[in-house]
């Protein structure tokens, strides 16, 4: 009857709660999550055991952001664990559930319960860090940990109030969900009793309340049952078997209700952790006391094992502050009769920094613009210390003096930032060492690489190797002949230092320089377009520009100085002596003249420069060699003996003139001497030359009828001009007929030319001589000791008079032959 009546109790109670929870379970089933930004964080809140799939929260609206900045930003999340137990579907801006979530499995009996981890994005760099809550749903029963019963051995004897400790039972789950309370199946011996401990567990007794009487009931059997508050309730029982002994009515007993002690993590296994004691005042076998640790929530049981005899604990299991900062195991003491006395003892674990920082590069920017601007975050750390207090703290630097430092951002998080400006030409990579060290004593520390290439910008001008340039040319090159090769380098990179080369427009001699020179734009090689000649242009300047194929292009200009070499391309030219195709020219030498008497001298200029110019004179042919010579530097002709009546009246000397080029370029001339000391006998030797035929015969017709036009127009002054007109005209009658040679006269200045010399002594004589004696004219001067004698071949007209020097340079008909 007490079994019936204690079960419908228990079904009452389950009813209750049920009810009561079930109320409860359809607020539970809607709350998806809850979401709350703080300091640029975004928090949400889900139930666990959620489907993969299932839709944590929208990021996108949470956090303001447009679904395309997600995607231009390659928005990703990072985490430090293995396990992802979110996914970011960036194309519609959810997060949703990647993994299984297991509370119990990922925070314990921690509450509340959340995973953290980051959201980047790039261009430009952003970092937000999303929090999920766990929340906890009833999907754990509790549990005792041994399903064997729980078997006590009591006696007769033992008094009322006496207390029996039992297993308590663990559920994993949290909260409202948690383990809340015991019942203790019906019965009339024994009361269940509960006590709360500080971390909200409760250990459960059972306490005597009624006298045994072994020989009414040797033998209890219970029940205790193990509730939690979730809707729907769960519940786990174990079964207590009490056998009933003769009288032993003294329980062992500590002298300590609380025991405290303190152990450092990783402590050796086997290490003494403390001693307890326990007295029981019954004397014999039931006085004997034996220690056991009770099982109890958690791992403690296996890392700390006791001496049953002695009561010392000792270390059996690896003690790890960043798992367990604090364990509680209960110790008991029992006697032969089988009397528990109980006691606790709380172990401190004392940390040591046995943890290193561990850094995890979340983000790198590599490349990096070499003119990317002071503050720009190259890269996004995490670095974690497992350690706690002083241990877990970190130090974050950057070794080495480079242009980056080390901001703290959020929790745990760095940014590496440049903190001066980049030049690639000067250092195009950087290798940067990372270190963060814990203020642990001794300090741990870590570091980790990240190589940093720079690309270019286009920030540097093409530069040539020299100032200005200097090219030689020979004249007469063919077209296209290259002359010269300007070279720039630009130290930017890649297509920032591709270089081409372009002629700027200038002007050369009122042409432009294109038609003088061609640039290969891609060599910087110089080429002539024509062949140039000394004579006309020695030198001519250009400008060349040297420009990068940056985007916009950077340039530099160079002068360069082309100047033309002389080549030996132009012969002498024979100044004097000057003879026309119609007439000769005689140099007369009285028989009388002495040695080195000066006949004449012959001037020639180069066109040409330097030794291409210099010219030497030597006699080629003469009639008589033995009777002159020839200056070789001066080209004066003089005789190298005594003139005698043997030597002929009529001499003729081939005079070369040669400069010094090579190879060497001449000139011939033909130089007539008369050997005489009067003109008669020159002109029977120069008799036999050929005569002009022309002359105009209708000179007097228009002279008298110019007379007439003047007169008629200048009637005033006609009485005096025909009567000078009329006294002229007689006059050149008396002379028109007379039969005189034709000596055409030099004038006096002829004896400098072109300042090569002067021609001391000069005769001048001018003889016209025709057939009709009428026409005949002589004119007669002296200044010196040298005659010079011209005839005119045809003797058939008047030679007219040369008027200046100037005519007689420009005579084309000069008897020079070239060689």
């Amino acid at each position: 009857m007490t079994g019936r009546i204690g079960c419908a109790s228990i079904a009452g109670m389950k009813w209750r709660l049920f009810s009561v929870l079930q109320r409860r379970m359809g607020l539970l089933v809607f709350l998806l999550y809850l979401m709350h930004m703080a300091d640029g964080q975004i928090r949400y809140s889900v139930p666990e055991e959620m489907k993969k799939g299932s839709v944590i929260g929208n990021v996108a609206q949470d956090l303001g952001l447009d679904v395309r900045r997600l995607r231009s930003g390659r928005a990703r999340i990072v985490t430090g664990e293995n396990v992802h137990y979110a996914e970011l579907n960036a194309d519609k801006g959810i997060l949703v559930v990647n993994e299984r979530l297991d509370r119990e499995r990922l925070c314990g009996d921690v509450t509340p319960c959340s995973f953290s981890f980051e959201l980047i994005l790039e261009n430009p760099m952003e970092l937000h860090r999303i929090t999920v809550e766990v929340l906890d749903i009833n999907d754990h029963a509790p549990v005792f940990p041994s399903n064997e019963p729980i078997r006590f051995e009591v006696s007769e004897s033992a008094a009322i109030g006496v207390q029996f400790p039992l297993q308590t039972a663990e559920d994993l789950d949290v909260g409202q969900n948690a383990l809340k309370d015991y019942v203790l199946s019906p019965n009339d011996h024994f009361i269940l009793k509960q006590h709360a401990n500080p971390d909200g567990s409760k250990n459960v007794e059972i306490v005597l309340q009624k006298p045994l009487d072994r020989e009414q009931r040797p033998d209890l059997h219970l029940k205790l049952i193990a509730v939690d508050g979730g809707t729907p309730q769960k519940s786990g029982s174990v079964n207590i078997d009490v056998t009933v002994l003769d009288a032993n009515d003294n329980i062992p007993v500590f002298n300590q209700t609380v025991y405290k002690a303190t152990v450092v993590e990783n402590t050796v296994k086997g290490t003494s952790v403390i001693t307890v004691n326990a007295t029981d005042a019954d004397s014999g076998p039931n006085g004997l006391i034996t220690y056991s640790l009770s099982k109890t929530k958690g791992s403690a049981a296996d890392i700390f094992s006791i001496d049953d005899g002695a009561g010392t604990i000792y270390v059996s299991g690896e003690i790890d502050f960043e798992k367990q900062k604090k364990y509680e195991v209960r110790v008991e003491a029992k006697d032969k009769g089988g009397l528990i006395g109980t006691s606790k003892v709380i172990v401190d674990v004392f940390d040591i920094n046995d943890n290193a920082p561990v850094i995890s590069v979340m983000s790198f920017s590599s490349p990096l613009l070499e003119n990317a601007p002071i503050g720009t975050t190259v890269a996004i750390l995490n670095i974690k210390d497992a350690d706690a207090d002083k241990n877990g703290q970190i130090k974050c630097s950057v070794d080495g003096k480079l242009p980056f430092t080390i901001k703290s951002s959020l929790t745990n998080y760095y940014n590496l930032v440049l903190d001066q400006e980049l030049d690639r030409e000067s250092v195009p990579d950087f290798n940067i060492t990372i270190k963060a060290t814990d203020f642990g004593s001794p300090p741990l520390s870590a570091s980790t690489e990240l190589h940093l290439k720079i690309s270019d910008v286009n920030d540097n001008a093409p530069l040539f190797d020299r100032s200005s340039y200097s090219a030689h040319i020979m004249e007469n090159n063919p077209p296209g002949y290259s002359i010269f090769a300007v070279s720039a380098r630009d130290s930017d990179w890649n297509q920032n230092s591709r270089i081409s080369y372009f002629l700027e427009d200038t002007q050369v001699g009122g042409n432009p320089v294109s038609a003088y020179v061609s640039l290969n734009s891609q060599t910087g090689v110089l080429s002539a377009i024509r062949s140039f000649d000394y004579e006309q242009i020695k030198q001519f300047q250009l400008l060349v520009k040297a420009q990068d194929g940056g985007s916009p292009p950077l340039s530099s200009n160079v002068t360069v100085k082309i100047l033309i070499q002389d080549q030996n391309d132009n012969p002498p030219q024979v100044l004097y002596p000057v003879q026309t195709g119609g007439s000769v020219v005689a140099e007369m030498v009285p028989r009388s003249a002495d040695v080195g008497y000066l006949v004449t001298k012959v001037v020639a200029v180069d066109v040409d420069s330097g030794q291409n110019a210099w010219l030497s004179y030597k006699l080629q042919k003469a009639t008589d060699r033995a009777l002159f010579e020839v200056g070789s530097q001066n080209g004066e002709i003089r005789t190298i003996r005594q003139v005698t009546d043997k030597d002929a009246v009529k001499q003729r000397l081939t005079v070369i003139v040669e400069d010094n080029g090579q190879p060497s370029r001449s000139a011939t001339v033909i130089v007539n001497v008369a050997v005489a000391d009067s003109f008669p006998e020159v002109l029977s030797e120069f008799t036999d030359f050929p005569h002009d035929k022309e002359y105009n015969d209708n000179l007097t017709f228009y002279l008298v009828l110019a007379l007439a036009v003047v007169s008629f127009l200048f009637i005033t002054c006609l009485v005096v001009i025909i009567s000078v007109k009329i006294y002229r005209w007689r006059q050149s009658r008396i002379l028109y007929h007379s039969n005189l040679p034709v000596i055409p006269y030099y004038p006096p200045r002829y004896s400098d030319t072109l300042g090569t010399g002067t021609l001391p002594h000069v005769y001048n004589y001018e003889v016209c001589r025709t057939t009709d004696s009428r026409k005949s004219d002589n004119k007669f001067g002296g200044a010196g000791g040298q005659n010079v004698l011209i005839m005119d071949p045809s003797s058939t007209g008047t030679m007219q008079r040369i008027q200046s020097e100037k005519s007689i340079l420009d005579e084309p008909d000069s008897p020079i032959e070239v060689s």
